[in-house]
């Protein structure tokens, strides 16, 4: 469907051309809206389709033998380091630094994931690939969904679209030098769902994890059980992980998909935020708040460049951001944008920190309801680890599906969970990995160096935090060898990998340094628990409250010291399914 009917090629043409004689005219669609589905409404998809049967009813599908499992983490001599980019071009800046700087890992979480360096997270001798002396006994994957287009709520690139429209619509408006393509650009941005690209990320995703640890499927007991939860774009990602980990014919048939209703009013811990009202007022909206802060004062100098080569429009704060956010949308979405090569490699900069002080004071150490919304998940991690069932439904936990042996199974030895960048980023802090929080709290006034806190890192689309479940003799303290692997043993060590870079444990009380992130078992899940029990979930979630000023908070949870100056909390808080 297009939304601009009366446009026809000619009005196209006639404004390119104009373009190219370096006339100072401007198309009357700029900035419109248009969109296409296909298959196109009306025709006749049911499947099977009589004409066309499939390979089952055709039959003669040659030979398939298939091969014996994968296990690189513990066969090969190295990870291969994903940098999935193509088919998205990678753009230049407006100061030529293209070549060596790569504005695609500047977008915050509009970046698409890539293998952090090993030492990212401070363990520059940790690896992905299974310590010395340690046999892998299963994973826990928590993973993002993959590239989309805008959610409603992010209305930045919409309502810039609009601005231009109307100013198009109007009298005067001019673009030309660097914003010379917004007399004709049109956006072509859907909402919510999945971009191509993004269903590639998730194909490969599962790929990518079959070959890492598809050995572990000899130990299956029966057939896995995955979740996500009901929004198009997550069911989507869970169909293309499962497509890519177990074949696109086979994968219907070789797993179980749950998927949890993501609705006010139902518990899912991969969609905590719909049970934590604080998250959705005005302490859930103190990132943006933060982040409209520093947008005001690195805008200021790009606003000032641009605003020359506009006539008509006075350019904002909002809009710059809205601008560079388009850059990102447009890339995964189409490949290209021309938005991108506005901006410097510095104003790259300054949006990739915008993102992470949004993250930061949103759904991370420092907004009190990040620790609440992450708990949930972190306590089926230790049911899983514990094989226990979970008995206090007081946070985001379904007890319908985590009390049933069908939904909610223990011994599986591949966890697959897909769920969205603000829960991984809750999680993140739930497990009181603190050295994500080592360098906070951040500025709204400067860029503050040498953060661990980068949004690009933690949680690009489809990122993946992957818990590591270990048989080791002993606390290892060097690299596995090119040998073979110990004999199996029951799990003994514990670690998290965060986009292939190990994260340190030290955080988790009795855990001690290790230079490959390892916890013992007993010791992880005693400290996970103290942690689990010292986050009020009815209190930063449903307690009326402020932000304490400055937010110093690195813990992602309201000052135990500061309670005599909130409400008491109102509400429903229970095992609601």
């Amino acid at each position: 469907m297009i939304l601009f009917p009366k446009l026809g090629l000619l009005a196209l043409i006639t404004a390119a051309c104009a373009h190219k004689r370096g006339e100072s005219r401007a198309s009357t669609f700029a900035g419109s809206t248009s969109t296409f589905q296909f298959p196109p409404p009306g025709l006749d998809t049911s499947v099977p389709d009589p004409d066309f049967p499939g390979p089952s009813a055709v039959g003669n599908a040659g030979p398939t033998p298939t091969g014996d499992e994968a296990f690189a983490v513990e066969t090969a001599p190295a990870v291969p380091v994903i940098e999935n980019e193509s088919p998205v071009v990678r753009p230049d800046t407006s100061d030529r630094k293209g070549r060596k700087f790569d504005v695609i890992r500047s977008w915050g979480s509009l970046s698409p994931m890539f293998s952090l360096d090993r030492g990212t997270f401070g363990l520059p001798d940790a690896s992905p690939l299974v310590p010395n002396g340690c046999t892998l006994k299963a994973v826990h994957i928590l993973h993002r969904h993959g590239a989309r287009y805008p959610t409603l709520s992010d209305t930045g690139p919409s309502s810039f679209a609009a601005k231009i429209n109307s100013a198009a619509a109007g009298a005067g408006f001019t673009a030309t030098g660097p914003l010379a393509f917004l007399d004709t650009w049109i956006l072509k941005l859907g909402a919510e769902i999945l971009t191509p690209f993004g269903r590639q990320q998730l194909y490969e995703l599962g790929v990518n994890t079959r070959i890492r640890y598809g050995d572990l499927l000899k130990e299956a007991m029966g057939l896995p059980v995955w979740r996500t939860t009901s929004q198009e774009r997550m069911v989507d990602s869970a169909l293309q992980f499962a497509a890519g980990f177990f074949g696109v014919q086979e994968f219907s048939t070789s797993y179980h998909q749950l998927i949890e209703i993501e609705s006010s009013g139902f518990n899912s811990t991969l969609a905590a935020y719909d049970v934590c009202p604080n998250s959705n007022n005005a302490i859930g909206n103190f990132g943006h708040t933060q982040a409209a802060k520093w947008a005001s004062i690195y805008t200021a100098p790009i606003i000032k460049r641009l605003q020359p080569h506009i006539n008509g429009v006075n350019l904002t704060a909002v809009d710059i951001v809205a601008m560079q956010e388009t850059c990102a949308y447009e890339s995964v979405a189409l490949g290209f944008s021309s938005f991108c090569d506005l901006f410097t490699e510095s104003e790259w900069g300054s949006f990739e920190y915008f993102f992470d002080l949004k993250f930061w004071y949103g759904n991370g150490p420092g907004n009190p309801t990040a620790a609440a919304q992450g708990i949930g998940y972190v306590s089926e991690v230790i049911s899983r680890l514990t094989q226990t069932r979970i008995a206090n439904f007081d946070t985001s936990v379904n007890s319908t599906i985590v009390s049933s042996d069908v939904t909610f199974p223990f011994g599986q030895p591949i966890f697959v969970d897909a769920t969205h960048d603000t829960i991984i980023s809750s999680v993140l802090v739930a497990l009181n990995l603190t050295g994500l929080a080592s360098s906070g709290p951040l500025p709204t006034n400067r860029i503050k160096s040498n953060r661990q806190w980068v949004t690009s890192h933690i949680v690009p689309f489809a990122t993946n935090l992957v818990a590591q479940a270990l048989s080791c003799p002993a606390p290892s303290n060097s690299h596995r060898p090119s040998s073979s692997p110990s004999p199996s043993g029951p799990t003994t060590h514990v670690r998290w990998i965060l986009n292939d870079a190990v994260v340190p444990l030290t955080g988790v009380e009795g855990c001690p340094s290790n230079r490959d992130g390892l916890c013992d078992l007993p010791t992880y899940v005693d400290g996970t628990q103290r942690r689990i029990a010292e986050v009020d979930y009815r209190f930063d979630c449903f307690s009326s409250y402020s932000i304490p000023v400055p937010d110093d908070i690195l813990d992602g949870r309201f000052p135990p010291a500061l309670r005599n100056n909130a409400t008491a909390p109102v509400g429903h808080v229970g095992a609601r399914r």
